[in-house]
């Protein structure tokens, strides 16, 4: 019997199509994408029909409509349509191209071709049902800040802790840039599935990265102390719970990339990273999300 998925659909202006991304996001969609319907943008996502009843789905499109009216903009058009797995798998990738992210990386599609005469560092990429393609903001962030700490005659002989790792994104950048370990883990299983078969697909050593389903917790059980940096691109409301257990894989020296966090909840997350010994030593912000950039206090 085929697994079923939500096809959401979301038609409103373009200038909410972060916040519509966030509250996907949030929701717990997958492999979300969107485009532009003329003077309009239409953002699609993708939700395990086991993950949300018709109620829940009401409620998500009740949400929406409230962050439009809270905002001053005109309320998006929301409808939902049940598909099976296969439409699902497809339905989405058509809209998905290569990507230059940053000056070196190329983040290019599992089931493209590799562009011919590039000077860049490919990263081959099938998110599956897990998030980060790199077409997000927060990613792109996340993945530039990489290449600045990693780049231009940084030491590389680090080993990197990706907390919430979705497709392995980020993992897999900092290996491209010479990281010489990285322990990810994510609490979705589907997640730590996708990571290994990204990890297989661009031909990284499960010694080099090792992928395991947990959080904080089962890093330092993996890494068997402190590590040098720790990415995690997630939510702000997460990143918060976590601030108090990064202390268990940080050192005096250890740095942080993080992200996913709206430029309206920086200053909670500043807070709490102060409060637990952090200093945000760079605010990077792409429309409206930020990346911190960490560092011991």
């Amino acid at each position: 019997m085929a697994n079923h998925w939500w096809e959401i659909q979301i038609l409103g202006e373009p200038v909410l199509e972060d916040l519509i991304f966030w509250r996907l996001e949030s929701f717990g969609c997958k492999g979300t994408y969107s485009e532009v319907k003329g003077n309009a943008s239409l953002v699609c996502a993708y939700l395990p029909q086991e993950q949300a009843q018709l109620l829940d789905l009401a409620a998500l499109a009740l949400w929406l409509r409230q962050d439009a009216l809270a905002m001053g903009y005109s309320l998006p058009a929301v409808q939902w349509t049940l598909i099976d797995e296969e439409d699902w798998a497809s339905s989405w990738k058509q809209y998905w191209n290569p990507q230059e992210i940053g000056d070196r990386f190329l983040v290019n599609p599992a089931w493209l071709p590799i562009p011919e005469n590039t000077d860049r560092l490919v990263l081959r990429l099938d998110p599956g049902v897990a998030f980060g393609t790199g077409a997000h903001p927060t990613t792109q962030l996340c993945l530039e800040a990489l290449e600045m700490r990693l780049g231009y005659g940084a030491s590389t002989d680090i080993a990197i802790a990706d907390v919430g790792c979705g497709s392995g994104i980020l993992s897999i950048g900092a290996i491209l840039l010479g990281a010489r370990q990285v322990y990810a883990v994510d609490t979705d299983p589907l997640a730590v599935r996708s990571a290994h078969s990204n990890r297989r697909l661009n031909q990284v050593r499960s010694d080099v990265l090792k992928i395991e389903t947990g959080s904080v917790e089962r890093l330092l059980e993996m890494s068997q102390g402190p590590v040098d940096g720790i990415l995690c691109n997630i939510l702000a409301e997460v990143i918060i719970d976590l601030t108090p257990q990064l202390d268990a894989i940080a050192k005096p020296t250890t740095w942080g990339i993080l992200s996913g966090i709206l430029l309206e909840q920086a200053k909670p997350v500043a807070d709490t990273l102060e409060q637990h010994g952090w200093i945000v030593a760079t605010l990077w912000r792409r429309q409206d999300w930020c990346c911190f950039n960490i560092r011991r206090s």
